[in-house]
């Protein structure tokens, strides 16, 4: 199966990608998973629901409110169950047991040994199998400024690292920051699931640390979790450069290294009057620093450090400035856009 087919996938183990991106954050991702929990990269695989597991370094996956199990009563026809849903809150039946079970968060050998206490009433030692007919627990979504976003049905436990890895990794103009929205079942398999608050619901990491595999930013995803990246705000560069354009600001940049990544200034440029035209946030006034590459170049001046929607524009030495080049870095496919009428 191809685990990137969109809008919606399964991720099984062992499926990884083949580029050269996803081979070395997924080794990072195995490499961090294995120092976090003291296993070989060869741990069984865990759960779609499961937030966090309630032994340390049990990686095995844990039923989740809409899995379908079968129930095996060796010996026991009649006592054994084909194709049961666990409901919205988690909870089973049974034939003759007389109160619900609990199989959310559990594994199958735990969820196993639970309904086979309960039927010690009514079998002399009986011998149950619990298996995972279909995972259907909520997918995990990735979104925002990836390569490519998607759905997974999640059938073993993954990290953060991994989900983006899966995604091709972050588009060129992502920002540094991953937010996770909890927006799962109600059922939490925390072991501080009582004392959750709405705060709890809502995670952030930052992107850099993630890519690393640094556990404290790579955690295991949870069943219905939307992982998304937003888009990094933008500068622009204009005027007498090679390549006028909208640069991401995905990292700290500043005056000299935004003209560089321009392709960097052409001939007859003024260079010790680059104008930065900067909005203030929240209002409509603007202001107008003027900078020298020359004295930057010479330690002589600060280089400016960008803020977002700044506009660096370097005019040429014969004072000619491009605000109107503005329309090619912001929008350069406008000219392809259709045309339509407002009546």
């Amino acid at each position: 199966m191809n685990i990137l087919t969109p809008p919606s996938v399964v991720l099984r183990y062992g499926a990884w990608q083949s580029t050269v991106f996803i081979f070395i954050v997924a080794a990072l991702a195995i490499s961090a998973s294995s120092r976090a929990d003291g296993q070989t990269p060869n741990a069984s695989v865990t759960p779609s629901q499961a937030v966090r597991s309630s032994a340390p370094g049990d990686d095995r996956y844990r039923i989740g409110p809409g899995d379908i199990v079968d129930v095996t009563v060796f010996g026991k026809p009649q006592f054994s169950r084909q194709g049961v849903k666990i409901d919205a809150r988690g909870m089973m039946r049974m034939p003759l047991v007389k109160q619900e079970i609990m199989a959310a968060c559990r594994t199958e050998d735990e969820l196993a040994a639970d309904i086979t206490n309960l039927l010690k009433e009514y079998i002399r030692e009986p011998e149950v199998i619990v298996q995972i007919k279909e995972y259907l627990a909520e997918p995990v979504a990735v979104i925002g400024s990836v390569r490519t976003p998607s759905r997974f049905q999640l059938q073993r436990r993954a990290r953060l690292l991994e989900m983006l890895t899966l995604v091709n990794g972050p588009a060129d103009n992502a920002g540094r920051t991953i937010q996770v929205v909890h927006q799962g079942s109600p059922v939490n398999c925390s072991s501080n699931a009582e004392t959750e608050s709405m705060a709890d619901q809502v995670d952030y990491f930052q992107l850099s640390e993630t890519l690393r595999g640094e556990e404290k930013a790579n955690p295991y995803v949870r069943a219905g979790d939307v992982i998304s990246i937003a888009k990094a705000d933008e500068i622009y560069v204009i005027g007498n450069v090679v390549r006028p354009a909208a640069i991401a600001l995905n990292q700290p940049l500043t005056v000299t290294r935004a003209i560089a990544m321009a392709g960097g200034t052409m001939p007859d440029s003024k260079k010790n009057e680059i104008h930065i035209i900067r909005q203030t946030a929240g209002s409509t006034q603007k202001q107008e620093l003027i900078v020298s590459l020359e004295a930057i170049n010479r330690h002589q001046s600060e280089d400016v450090v960008m803020m977002p929607n700044d506009i660096v524009e370097v005019p040429t030495s014969a004072g000619k400035r491009f605000l109107r080049s503005l329309l090619g870095a912001v929008v350069p496919s406008v000219a392809q856009l259709p045309v339509r009428v407002v009546p």
